[in-house]
């Protein structure tokens, strides 16, 4: 599995641009990776995405980063080595359908990763249910309030720090991914942190 989270200027692939990717190989949880890049030629910017993941619009304009393409080149051969490329993290299809626009863009026509993915949310939804739990839901807009700094806290992570980097994420999806799944911590960034439903 390749636990990857992607950050972007915008939430919209197809207007949007990929500006950093993190990944962890979660059968060899030592094999990271992690680039930045400038947004493509045209991508819109959305100041409310900067402010998430903290990159100024000179960061991401800056002609000196690799590409988006350049990036996206770099991240598939990386997860090629993994024994099980099945794409895991938070909402992970936003992820996932970020890393397919840019190699379409690149004009990279051997994408390899499949439409099936692991959700984190989903895990965890289940996990609580399973254990007799209801999960939570946001009251205005009636829906799964279960957000990253949610399942990380249930499963005894503190929030993430702001602002979002993509290693750090992809970090705190494949450690989510360990205790919900195997009840095994995977990390040593989290070794500190209790496994709450064994205690």
């Amino acid at each position: 599995m390749i636990v990857v989270d992607v950050e972007a200027s915008g939430v919209d692939y197809a207007v949007h641009s990929i500006v950093s990717v993190g990944g962890v190989d979660f059968s060899n949880p030592t094999r990271q990776l992690y680039e930045e890049c400038r947004i493509w030629d045209g991508a819109r910017i959305d100041d409310g995405a900067l402010a998430v993941n903290g990159f100024t619009k000179e960061q991401i304009l800056d002609p000196n980063k690799q590409t988006e393409g350049e990036l996206v080149q770099k991240f598939i051969p990386w997860a090629m080595e993994a024994d099980d490329r099945t794409l895991a993290g938070q909402n992970v299809s936003f992820d996932r359908d970020f890393l397919k626009a840019a190699a379409v863009r690149a004009k990279h026509t051997d994408y390899p990763f499949a439409y099936r993915t692991i959700d984190t949310h989903t895990l965890a939804w289940m996990h609580m249910v399973k254990r007799g739990l209801t999960p939570p839901i946001d009251q205005q807009k009636k829906r799964s309030a279960l957000d990253l700094d949610a399942v990380l806290v249930y499963c005894g992570i503190p929030e993430e720090p702001q602002p979002h980097n993509a290693l750090t994420g992809a970090k705190s999806h494949a450690e989510v991914i360990s205790r919900l799944l195997y009840d095994k911590k995977l990390l040593p960034e989290f070794e500190q942190f209790a496994i709450p439903w064994l205690s």
